[in-house]
């Protein structure tokens, strides 16, 4: 079984380790964007990380990891709500060549100016959760380097993870020490804290892609008494659609409308975060001033 995020406690509560595997979700979010092969992968290995860190997220709302980048990518960014819907994009600058081998720090620090991003966002502010939003320094030479930093440096957590992404799927395993609790010392933390960060440290990157979560988390902790949670469907869900778009083109007004359709036969709308492409002919664009309906603002992620 594909798609899932699995949670597992070692015996001690100690310990925590989740690990998740997508392919459909991943396959869709590839549908209608096409990046080069090194921007592909690094985009889904925030996917993954974004799924691993969202499994703990105590409010109903997202989870949105972004970087912003001074280099040929100027912004990569993945929503995980705490459905487990995931959505992502990448923002490339135009007339600045992608390196074949480029690198997270190549293509989005060169100079030195990028930055990652935390949001918190809660689908309703109340007085036990507010938005929040950390910005860090771009430090690290992978995506799991620059998400262990800021857990340390920002949420004083002991995190570990190891993110692997191709063509074809995406994957990631997280590891985090819970601070001791009643009834165990601090010296059996650690030493569990550490013996699975030794075991996970063995994990290839061939295994977290071709391996099912079971499979794998058995190959590596098949010593340890784990407690298994239930497994959490994850989904690739973008709120676009051509209802959304229709709103937006009448709002902007049916003179404006005809004058594109002057300069081209039809209107062409894109989702900035899935690529979805909505067409329009001029037979659609006079429908949409001859039955307005009720109309809603438009949305942003459309351009």
């Amino acid at each position: 079984m594909t798609d899932i995020l699995k949670k597992y406690l070692f015996a001690d509560q100690s310990t925590r380790a989740q690990i998740v595997h997508l392919e459909q979700a991943w396959q869709m979010g590839l549908e209608h964007q096409h990046y080069p092969a090194c921007i592909r992968d690094l985009l889904g290995e925030l996917v993954a990380a974004s799924v691993l860190l969202a499994g703990n997220l105590k409010f109903d709302g997202s989870l949105i990891l972004q970087i912003q980048g001074d280099g040929p990518i100027a912004l990569l960014v993945v929503e995980c709500t705490s459905d487990m819907d995931i959505r992502a994009t990448v923002s490339l600058r135009e007339n600045h060549p992608v390196p074949q081998t480029g690198t997270l720090q190549t293509l989005l620090n060169p100079q030195g100016q990028g930055r990652f991003t935390v949001v918190l966002a809660p689908r309703q502010s109340s007085k036990d959760f507010r938005p929040y939003q950390g910005v860090v320094p771009l430090e690290g030479e992978t995506v799991a380097e620059v998400l262990q930093t800021y857990m340390r440096t920002s949420e004083q957590l002991d995190t570990h993870l190891w993110l692997a992404a191709d063509e074809n799927r995406c994957a990631g395993l997280l590891l985090q020490r819970i601070p001791p609790q009643g009834g165990h010392s601090l010296a059996q933390n650690l030493d569990t804290w550490e013996r699975a960060l030794a075991l996970g440290s063995t994990v290839q990157t061939q295994e977290l892609l071709q391996l099912d979560s079971d499979t794998l988390i058995h190959r590596l902790f098949w010593e340890e008494d784990l407690q298994v949670f239930e497994p959490q469907s994850v989904r690739w869900h973008c709120p676009c659609s051509r209802q959304r778009v229709s709103n937006m083109l009448r709002m902007l007004g049916q003179a404006e409308i005809e004058q594109m359709l002057a300069e081209q036969d039809t209107i062409n709308v894109s989702c900035n975060f899935c690529g979805k492409p909505y067409q329009y002919d001029a037979i659609d664009c006079a429908s949409l001033f001859v039955d307005k309906g009720d109309t809603q603002p438009g949305d942003d992620t459309l351009h």
